[in-house]
């Protein structure tokens, strides 16, 4: 076998990513929140950016930054080419010579026009009425948060679980070793309420006897919230039947067979606990006036509400206006009688090439919040378009919808599209829905006409049970049957999946609790 050197010149793509374009990349999938934090972030680290102050007033709702449906597509809120771009933001031939796969495509244009550097009263970008000025900034802008007053600085921490029960501890005992027990304790209560870790270990780490720590435990199960500390569902329930006085020995078989409850199975319940079906309907009503999870009264982790960044309204004509909500875009600017000030006096290269690496990212940022939102606002546009039959008649009309459809439709890749509809919520009439649950699965209909989506088959599905009557429960046959008598091809096993999905028992399960719920109407009655 011979050995040799030789030199060989070679031709191919490969895709360089550079910070400036990863940036983009994950500008697109962060949620509003996640947004506003990381501009907050780049607003502290580059001395060249700064909030909008005073944005120029926001286009009317449905004109500048809308696209009603009853007009051409071409006449659209989003332009249909991505000539908006400034060369800047563009990176180098060499650095990319391949964007196809990146999922970001379509952006970052090379032969785009040059604008002039960002200063608060930039050009009118085309289609939304957007400009330096009123596009780029922190929510709506314009006063000087030192003037205003932080009223969220006054309202009193909520208090958690462990600070009420430590409180309650300290009240309930004066023994130091009973205390040192109950605090350890204490510190093993989850959110819920519950402690889920065995005593034997706590008694072993703190080296104290097991009684002790039962005696302790016991105590604890005094405190408010009742049933807090309990190590299970069934003693959580017993210490408030217990506050109620009405753990008596049927409703304490009752507990001990929750599994039986679960199921349904109230045959078996009546000869466990020997009751009758008037008695056991009272057991299980009392039961499920209980609060399973004591400890959440206390909060836990704050809800945060959610905030649409795109709104759906219907137009005069019968179309639907979408527009972006500028409450939850950042806008910013790059400070450019600042950037004047600090270059000239920058003598040294360390200083030159800091200020030039600011000024870059700083051009980039800017630009790349507008293409996010420009890119969100022409997904959002061609979803609203293909799912027009959900908004004006109901879930019943959810269109099968995937991501392929949409990036065709738009000029995008897939991965754009996934992006963009994740943590994106949109504000219809309907409701606020998050993008992603407008992209369902096709279930093929039975003769041969146009598909169903799942969600709307689940929504008929539930429909079906909820109308049933107790001498007429719904198999999952029975359910397939109806369905395809509407037209719907689908098979059992999708109809179980998407039951369970739903969280509806089986039709034994159901059958039982409507025939005991029955019964005991009629006792009663």
């Amino acid at each position: 076998m011979r050995f040799s050197q030789r030199l060989e010149m070679r031709q191919g793509q490969s895709l360089v990513m550079t910070p400036q374009l990863l940036q983009a990349i994950k500008l697109l999938q962060f949620s509003s929140i996640e947004l506003v934090n990381y501009v907050e972030a780049e607003l502290e680290r580059n001395p060249l950016l700064e909030r909008a102050e005073e944005p120029e007033p926001a286009p009317e709702r449905g004109e500048a930054a809308g696209d009603s449906f009853g007009e051409p597509a071409t006449e659209a809120g989003v332009a249909a080419d991505a000539d908006w771009a400034p060369a800047e933001m563009a990176p180098e031939r060499g650095e990319i010579e391949d964007r196809q796969d990146t999922g970001f495509d379509n952006e970052f244009p090379d032969d785009a026009p040059v604008s002039e550097a960002r200063s608060g009263a930039g050009e009118t970008a085309d289609g939304l009425g957007l400009s330096a000025g009123n596009w780029s900034g922190v929510g709506g802008g314009g006063r000087d948060p030192d003037d205003e007053v932080n009223l969220e600085a006054f309202v009193a921490a909520q208090g958690s679980l462990h600070d009420a029960l430590a409180e309650q501890l300290q009240v309930a005992t004066e023994d130091p070793v009973e205390r040192m027990i109950g605090l350890a304790l204490i510190d093993l209560v989850e959110e819920s309420g519950y402690i889920t870790e065995p005593i034997e270990p706590v008694a072993e780490r703190l080296g104290v006897p097991v009684a002790d720590v039962e005696r302790v435990l016991g105590i604890i199960h005094g405190f408010e919230p009742t049933g807090v500390g309990a190590r299970n569902l069934a003693e959580c329930l017993r210490l408030q039947l217990q506050e109620l006085d009405r753990c008596d020995p049927a409703m304490q078989a009752l507990l001990e067979h929750l599994d039986l409850l679960a199921r349904r199975d109230f045959s078996a319940l009546k000869r466990i606990c020997g009751i009758d079906d008037e008695d056991l309907g009272d057991m299980v009503a009392e039961i499920r006036r209980l609060d399973p999870k004591p400890g959440l009264r206390f909060g836990g982790s704050p809800i945060q509400p959610v905030v649409p960044d795109v709104y759906v309204r219907q137009a005069a004509d019968g179309g639907w206006l979408v527009e972006l909500n500028s409450d939850v875009l950042p806008r910013v600017l790059v400070n450019q009688s600042y950037l004047a000030k600090v270059s000239g006096s920058a003598k040294s290269e360390t200083d030159k090439t800091y200020l030039t690496d600011c000024l870059q990212t700083a051009n980039w940022l800017t630009r790349s919040l507008e293409q996010r939102a420009r890119t969100i606002l022409k997904v959002a546009t061609e979803i609203v378009r293909q799912q027009d039959s959900f908004l004006a008649l109901g879930v019943q009309h959810l269109r099968p919808l995937n991501l392929r459809t949409v990036a065709d439709a738009i000029g995008m890749h897939e991965s754009t599209v996934s992006r963009v509809t994740s943590n994106k919520y949109v504000a219809t009439p309907r409701g606020i829905f998050e993008m992603k649950y407008f992209f369902t699965a096709s279930i093929a209909a039975t003769r041969g006409g146009e598909a169903h989506s799942a969600e709307a088959v689940r929504y008929r599905i539930k429909q079906m049970i909820d109308a049933e009557s107790p001498s007429d429960v719904l198999s999952d046959d029975a359910i397939v049957q109806k369905l395809r008598d509407s037209g719907i091809d689908i098979a059992r096993r999708t109809v179980a999946k998407y039951r369970e999905g739903l969280k509806i028992p089986s039709s034994v399960e159901r059958r039982r609790e409507k025939m005991a719920m029955s019964a005991a109407a009629v006792a009663r009655g």
